[in-house]
């Protein structure tokens, strides 16, 4: 995985939180097409992700109707679903308006 390359601001962050139970079946599956359909979303700009006890996914997105449009989409709905029935302890998303960004690469 790699830092996403994002363009300038502004744009939108969907940050999501979570913390898993002990049920795998089909999760990596799932997050991987999910950043698949992502990827296919108008407006959709890039994703980073790390899991370690707390997972944290960061999808960027063009503006708020991009994100309204994949919240809706009839796969997400069912990863949705699937991960507060099965694979979810505790989930929270975050949505931001990314208004300044910099960095460093070597």
């Amino acid at each position: 995985m790699m830092i996403a390359n994002t363009p300038q601001p502004p744009y939108y962050a969907v940050i999501f939180s979570s913390i898993k139970t002990e049920v795998n079946d089909g999760y990596s599956e799932m997050a991987d097409l999910m950043v698949e359909l992502a990827r296919k979303q108008e407006g959709f700009i890039g994703v980073e992700s790390a899991r370690n006890e707390l997972g944290i996914t960061v999808s960027y997105w063009k503006d708020l109707e991009s994100i309204r449009k994949w919240k809706q989409n009839s796969d997400h709905l069912i990863a949705q679903n699937k991960g507060r029935a099965d694979w979810y302890k505790h989930y929270k998303t975050r949505i931001a308006k990314v208004e300044r960004d910099y960095g460093f690469d070597k």
